[in-house]
């Protein structure tokens, strides 16, 4: 899944791999939540077009917003048959500029959970590139004509470089894909969601984050620093079959708990 995201290449970078015409100028965010404006590169017009959407996707048909969800995500896999998303799938795919995000790794027992940045996988200048999610959205119109443009950011199986994290992992799109998955004329919903596969295992790496992250309201770049060794929840001890450990006529002392 994708919970928060981080945008912090340069505006001039995003647009040279997008490839649309406005120039927007927006600010480093270290820290992207759900809810927040977030932007987003879609065809308007057979171009590519930049622009701003609530991330917290709201279908069309939805009454009123307080009572339905917020669907930050879009599982892949049912997409094409899923109410809320199989009209945006066929009409209404984008894509959303990223350098990475934060996914949650469970502690021991009932302990904190880890948050990890995972990002591109860096060469060896240890250059940052940005990514691209694939996205879906949506604009809800309400009862008073009011308009609303909404996005989620499509899911899918994770990959074995994530699996260790979590069983999900956003979608991303390949530069030379950007065409096939914007295309929505051109490109039928069922060709366009051969796309949505994981990454593959060498596109990504991860490495454990401050906790401050969890903090919506924290947005600066320590955030994605690595967190220092003491500071990361170590990994819960293997469980080891007791008869691959324990002699058969060693005994217990009364009131000693097992080990395993």
């Amino acid at each position: 899944m994708c919970g928060r995201y981080v945008i912090i290449s340069t505006p001039e970078a995003i647009r040279k791999l997008f490839g649309y015409p406005e120039q927007p100028n927006f600010p480093p965010r270290f820290n992207v939540a759900p809810t927040q404006p977030i932007p987003i590169v879609r065809l308007a017009n057979g171009q590519r077009s930049f622009a701003l959407m609530r991330w917290g996707f709201l279908p069309a048909w939805v009454k009123d917003p307080k009572t339905f969800p917020l669907l930050i995500n879009a599982r892949g896999e049912s997409v094409l048959e899923k109410p809320a998303f199989r009209n945006a799938i066929r009409r209404r795919r984008c894509l959303i500029p990223t350098d990475g995000f934060y996914e949650w790794k469970a502690g021991g027992g009932a302990g904190p959970r880890q948050p990890y940045f995972v990002r591109a996988r860096r060469d060896g200048a240890g250059a940052a590139r940005p990514l691209a999610f694939a996205g879906l959205f949506e604009t809800w119109t309400g009862p008073n004509g009011e308009e609303l443009d909404t996005v989620a950011i499509v899911t899918t199986a994770a990959n074995r470089t994530l699996a260790a994290l979590h069983d999900r992992m956003p979608v991303f799109i390949a530069p030379e894909a950007f065409d096939m998955w914007l295309d929505c004329d051109h490109v039928e919903a069922d060709v366009a969601a051969a796309l949505i596969r994981p990454a593959a295992d060498d596109l990504l790496e991860a490495y454990p984050v401050s906790t401050a992250v969890n903090r919506a309201a924290n947005d600066f770049e320590a955030l994605i620093a690595p967190a220092p060794a003491e500071s990361v929840t170590p990994e819960p001890a293997p469980r080891i079959a007791a008869r691959a450990v324990k002699p058969k006529k060693v005994r217990e002392p009364d009131g000693q708990a097992s080990l395993f």
